[in-house]
C-alpha cells in the first residue's frame, strides 16, 4: 500500500504513521509520500518520498481520508457504531482521545533512536515550547504556550535540581510549515520580554534566555553540533535519551509522550480540555508509549502558569544533586 501524508503534524504522528508502522509488521506498506523532514519518523519503511514542502489544514486533502483513523480526537463511530453527537455525555467523556486501535501501532522510537551520544548531559529535560498564530488570530490571542517569565521558573527550578534543560522552540524553518506557522514567519513573530538579569538587559527572546544559563542550551543552536543528521533525526535521538519533559499540548506535546518518560503536559486550549481526553487509559497519548503524563489543564481566557511551575516540582523533585 502507498499512504500520502500531509496533515497537521499531531494528524501525522498519530492518525498516519502508527498506520504505516502497522503496514509495515503486517508487510503490506509499499512507499509512503509525506512532508520535507518527516524520513526520520518512517524508518521502517525502505521507499519514502518527502515531496510536500508544506503542510495543509484541509483534513479532505491531506492523506487523512485514507487511514482508519481520519481525526485526531476521537473515532467513535468506529468503536461505538455512533456518531460523537449521539453518544450520552458519559460515552462522550469515554470517547475522548480514543481512537480505533486495530490497525494502529506507534514506532518504537526510543528503542530505534536510543544513544549514548548525549549522555554527557544527562540527567536532562526537554522543556517544548511554542509561540505562533493560530486559526489566523492575533498573537495576543495565543495561549499554547510557556511565556518568558514562566520559561525563567522552570529554567531556575530545574537547573537548581540538578538538571541540564534542552529549550525547543522551532523557528518553523526546520521542517514543512502548515498556514499557521508560514503566517508566523511572514510576521517574524518572536517571543520576548523586557529583563534586567545581570548581564542581560532590556528587551530578549527566550533564544537569548536560554544564554543565562550554564545549564540550559537552545536545542536550536545544539543541533548545528550535528550536522550529519537532519532536524528530525537529531530531535528523535535527542528525545530518546531524556529522563523527561514539559510541554504545551498540540503536535509538539504528542513527540514528547512518545518516549516512555514523565512529561509535565500544559493545556490551556484545544480539545484535550475534554473531560478524559488524556486521562482516559485508552487515549492515545497513553498508548504511544509507555509514558506518564502529568496534565496541568487551564482553561479560560488567562494562562495559570502557577499551575505548570506546581506541578513541574511535584513530577521532577530535584534528587539529582
Amino acid at each position: 500500500m502507498i499512504l500520502r501524508a500531509n496533515p497537521e503534524f499531531a494528524s501525522e504522528l498519530v492518525c498516519i504513521i502508527p498506520y504505516a508502522y502497522w503496514l509495515h509488521k503486517e508487510g503490506k506498506l509499499e512507499k509512503v509520500i509525506t512532508s520535507t523532514g518527516m524520513k526520520s519518523f518512517y524508518y521502517f519503511c525502505d521507499d519514502v518520498e518527502e515531496q510536500y514542502k508544506f503542510r495543509t489544514l484541509d483534513n479532505l486533502n491531506s492523506g487523512l481520508e485514507e487511514v482508519p483513523n481520519n481525526w485526531v480526537h476521537h473515532n467513535a463511530e468506529a468503536v461505538t457504531g455512533k456518531d460523537y453527537s449521539e453518544l450520552t455525555e458519559e460515552e462522550q467523556n469515554n470517547m475522548n482521545g480514543v481512537l480505533d486501535y486495530r490497525k494502529w501501532s506507534p514506532p518504537p522510537y526510543k528503542d530505534y533512536y536510543q544513544t549514548n551520544e548525549f549522555n554527557h548531559l544527562k540527567p536532562y529535560i526537554v522543556v517544548n515550547n511554542n509561540y505562533n498564530i493560530e486559526y489566523g488570530k492575533p498573537i495576543s490571542k495565543s495561549l499554547r504556550f510557556f511565556d518568558m517569565k514562566t520559561l525563567y521558573d522552570i529554567f531556575n527550578y530545574l537547573t537548581n535540581s540538578g538538571y541540564i534543560v534542552i529549550y525547543k522552540r522551532p523557528n518553523n524553518t526546520e521542517f514543512a510549515p502548515d498556514h499557521n506557522e508560514i503566517e508566523t514567519l511572514n510576521r517574524n513573530i518572536s517571543l520576548t520580554a523586557t529583563v534586567e538579569m545581570n548581564s542581560l538587559q532590556g528587551i530578549i527572546t527566550d533564544y537569548e534566555l536560554c544564554e543565562y544559563y550554564d545549564d540550559v542550551i537552545d536545542m536550536n543552536k545544539m543541533k548545528e553540533k550535528y550536522p550529519q543528521y537532519t532536524y528530525n533525526e537529531f530531535q528523535l535521538k535527542l528525545f530518546s535519551s531524556a529522563d523527561g519533559f514539559v510541554t504545551t499540548n498540540g503536535g509538539g506535546g504528542i513527540l514528547c509522550s512518545c518516549f516512555k518518560k514523565p512529561v509535565v503536559m500544559y493545556v490551556p486550549h484545544g480539545k484535550e480540555l475534554r473531560k478524559n481526553y488524556i486521562t482516559n487509559k485508552n487515549s492515545y497519548l497513553n498508548k504511544l508509549s509507555e509514558n506518564n503524563i502529568h496534565t496541568v489543564l487551564d482553561p479560560g481566557d488567562v494562562n495559570d502558569y502557577s499551575k505548570v511551575i506546581k506541578k513541574v516540582k511535584e513530577v521532577f523533585r530535584g534528587d539529582n544533586k
